[in-house]
C-alpha cells in the first residue's frame, strides 16, 4: 500500500496523529503545548519580495503570548515544542541578512531558544534540535497490513548487492555521488553472478528533476530486492532515502555521521549503528580510490542476514501509521510515537535541570 507522500507532509501527519499527545500526557508529569510552524513558509522561503526573513515566527510568538499567557510565561518555552517539515538549515538564516539568501531566520530568532524543536534534519550544535524521520510512502492502516508487509520484506529475493536511488554525480567535479556512478558502471561491466551470487551487482535508479517524487514504486520496488542501499550526502547530509530503505529491508550504507548516526539518535540508537548499517567515510571512496563493492563484498553472508533482521526490527519505529489505524497497530510505537516520546522527555529533563538551579 504505497502512498504518494511528499517530505512536507510531515506536518500534516504530526497534526492527524496529535490527539494522541493528550493520553501521552496523562501519564506524564510534563504538560507541553504542542505548536506546529509551518505557518505558510513557502512563502518566506521562495517569495523575494517580502520585508524581512526574521519575521517569520513573530506572528507565532504574538499569539503564544496573547492566547494564553500564562501557560507560555509559567516556563518561556522550556515545556513547549514544535514541528517543523522542513530541514533546519531552511529556518536558520542570521537575523541580519536582509535581503534574504535563503530560507528564513525562524530557528535564529531569541524568543524560540527555549523550545524543542522537531524537524527532518537537524544541525549538528543546538541543543534543541531533534531529528525524526521523513515521511515515507507507507502507511499501514492496520496489524495485518503491517505484518503483511513484514512478511514481504523478509521473503524478497536480494538480487542486486547494492542501490542508488537519486540524482546527480554526472559531472565532472569530484564527490560521492559521482565515485557511485562511476563504480557501478564499471562493476556491472566487469563482474558476474559466478563470481558474486547476484544478478546485478549495483542498481542505479535514476530520480534525476524528481520524478521519484509521485512514484514510489519506481524505487521501492528495487530496493526490496537490493541487499545494501548506498546513501550518499545531497544538498543537505539526510535522505528521505535512508527510511525508504529501511521500510524495504534494504542496509543503508553511510558516508557521513550527519547523515543518519548524528541524527536520529530517539529513532535509530547510535550505539546499534553497526548491526543495522555500513559506514564507508566519503573520503576514503572520492580520494583515496577505496571500493565500495570491496567493503560490501567482505561482509559474510551471515552477518548480512543479522543485519537485515536488525534493520526490520526498525521499521516500525520509522513509518507513519495511517491517521485512524486499528487499535491493533497502535500497539506498536511507530515514528510519531518515538518522536512524542523522546521530545516529552527531554522537557522533563529540562524542566527538571530549571527546578535545580
Amino acid at each position: 500500500m504505497a502512498y504518494l507522500t511528499h517530505f512536507i507532509l510531515l506536518l500534516l501527519i504530526n497534526l492527524a496523529s496529535s490527539q494522541q499527545i493528550s493520553n501521552t500526557e496523562s501519564s506524564s508529569s510534563t504538560t507541553t503545548n504542542p505548536t506546529t510552524t509551518e505557518d505558510c513558509n513557502n512563502r518566506w522561503i521562495y517569495i523575494r519580495n517580502l520585508p524581512s526573513s526574521f519575521l517569520h515566527g513573530m506572528g507565532l510568538f504574538d499569539f503564544l503570548q496573547s492566547d494564553e499567557p500564562g501557560i507560555w510565561n509559567r516556563h518561556m518555552g522550556h515545556d513547549h515544542f514544535l514541528v517543523m517539515s522542513r530541514p533546519a538549515w531552511d529556518f536558520c538564516q542570521p537575523l541580519d541578512n536582509d535581503p534574504p539568501i535563503w530560507g528564513t531566520s525562524f530557528l535564529e530568532l531569541p524568543e524560540f531558544y527555549n523550545v524543542t524543536v522537531l524537524v527532518p534534519e537537524g544541525r549538528a550544535w543546538p541543543w534543541q534540535e531533534h531529528a525524526v524521520p521523513y515521511p515515507t510512502s507507507f502507511h499501514p492502516p492496520n496489524l495485518a497490513c503491517f505484518e503483511a508487509w513484514i512478511q514481504r520484506v523478509r521473503r524478497s529475493r536480494r538480487v542486486s548487492l547494492m542501490l542508488f536511488a537519486g540524482g546527480g554525480g554526472i559531472g565532472a567535479s569530484p564527490n560521492i555521488r559521482r565515485s557511485i556512478r562511476t563504480e557501478c558502471e564499471n562493476a556491472n561491466t566487469s563482474m558476474t553472478k559466478d563470481n558474486t551470487g547476484y544478478s546485478q551487482i549495483c542498481h542505479i535508479v535514476d530520480c534525476s528533476n524528481g520524478i521519484c517524487e509521485h512514484d514510489p514504486i519506481r524505487y521501492m520496488r528495487p530496493m526490496l530486492q537490493a541487499t545494501f542501499c548506498l546513501q550518499p550526502t545531497g544538498d543537505t547530509p539526510t535522505r528521505r532515502s535512508t527510511f525508504d530503505a529501511i521500510t524495504a529491508g534494504c542496509i543503508p550504507v553511510f558516508f557521513e555521521e550527519m547523515s543518519a548516526r548524528s541524527q536520529y539518535r530517539w529513532h535509530l540508537p547510535e550505539e546499534k549503528y553497526p548491526e543495522f548499517s555500513v559506514f564507508i567515510p566519503k573520503e576514503e571512496v572520492v580520494f583515496k580510490g577505496l571500493k565500495i563493492l570491496d567493503v560490501l563484498m567482505g561482509i559474510p553472508r551471515s552477518e548480512v542476514r543479522k543485519m537485515r533482521e536488525s534493520v526490520i526490527e526498525l521499521i516500525p519505529r520509522v513509518i507513519y501509521r495511517r491517521h485512524g489505524s486499528s487499535l491493533g497497530l497502535r500497539t506498536k510505537k511507530d515514528a510519531f510515537d518515538t518522536a512524542i516520546d523522546g521530545a516529552l522527555q527531554t522537557i522533563k529533563d529540562k524542566l527538571n535541570d530549571l527546578s535545580e538551579q
